[in-house]
């Protein structure tokens, strides 16, 4: 049968792939419109299983919080380029997940893949291989988390790094106006200054250990050193064991807007200030593609193919 303009334009709205992968289904399907769109998704099946090697290392990091303000979910989905990164229906690709693991629970990965995208009849996994046919880059859900309670969040860069700072407040400090750009504020530092741990007592003995030793060694092969007691090189180690809780702790950093004053003393001068309790208990951070290899790219290559 004849297959119309407007059917594979109705195809391509529904789908969004390509008006030719669009009249090639119909015309497979004998111009069934359903079959069509089982057509193309199990072509994207296919696609998606030969895309699955490919280095998909770019992407977004994003967030969201539920109406109540009482869960918040943050996320980390790769592509193989910025370019998609930046496309528009990738993002609301992602802000569908969000939105799905807020609504479903869903525990982990495995979990989610499982679970119905949004008000569609898809998976997510069924759903995640229509993208990959439909863009036609690799793409994968890297890592998800979800918080509940008071939080503040930041992204930063579109999506480069994302941050979720996790507070217990009184109602007399959350309900203050001050409240949301204070948490923020919280938020900006932990995106701006790397940090490794939320408090002192948050640092492993291990990791301290640890660097007494590094300390103690560098000491010891200074020149400088050489005659100096073991007693009097422990208390330089333990001198600069207070520097690596000022880097390396969220509430012994200097406050990236006033570093007359430590983070822990920023949040303590805000709660008297409005006349209640804060407490920061947590910091989550993603930054997008941490630890993944990176595509190499060779535009010579690339340019060569495509004058090909």
């Amino acid at each position: 049968m004849a297959i119309t303009a407007k059917a594979v334009a109705e195809l391509r709205a529904k789908t969004g792939v390509g008006m030719m992968e669009c009249k090639k289904a119909l015309t497979e399907a004998n111009g069934d419109f359903e079959e069509a769109v089982k057509v193309l998704r199990e072509r994207g099946l296919a696609v998606a299983a030969k895309k699955a090697d490919r280095i998909a290392s770019e992407g977004v990091v994003d967030i969201m919080t539920n109406e109540a303000g009482t869960k918040t979910a943050m996320i980390e989905v790769n592509a193989e380029t910025d370019f998609v990164a930046k496309n528009d229906t990738f993002r609301e690709f992602v802000k569908g997940l969000l939105k799905t693991i807020l609504d479903t629970d869903a525990k982990d990965i495995e979990d989610l893949m499982g679970k119905t995208y949004l008000d569609t009849d898809l998976t997510v996994e069924a759903k995640l291989k229509d993208m990959i046919f439909m863009i036609g880059e690799n793409m994968h859900i890297r890592r998800f988390i979800v918080i509940n309670g008071l939080t503040s969040t930041y992204i930063h860069g579109g999506g480069v790094t994302g941050v979720v700072i996790s507070f217990e407040a009184d109602d007399t400090a959350k309900n203050n106006p001050g409240f949301a750009a204070f948490a923020k504020n919280i938020a900006l530092q932990v995106a701006a200054m790397p940090v490794l741990y939320l408090d002192k007592e948050s640092v492993p003995a291990s990791a301290i250990e640890e660097e007494k030793n590094i300390l103690m060694a560098q000491i010891k092969n200074d020149p400088k050193n050489a005659s100096k007691p073991d007693q009097i090189i422990e208390k330089m180690v333990l001198g600069k064991i207070g520097k690596f809780y000022e880097k390396n702790c969220l509430t012994e950093q200097g406050y990236v807007k006033d570093d007359s004053m430590t983070v822990a003393q920023y949040v303590a001068a805000t709660a008297k200030e409005f006349g209640g309790a804060i407490k920061l208990t947590a910091f989550n951070v993603y930054e997008r593609g941490e630890g993944l290899q990176k595509k190499e790219e060779n535009f010579g290559e690339e340019i060569a193919k495509m004058i090909q």
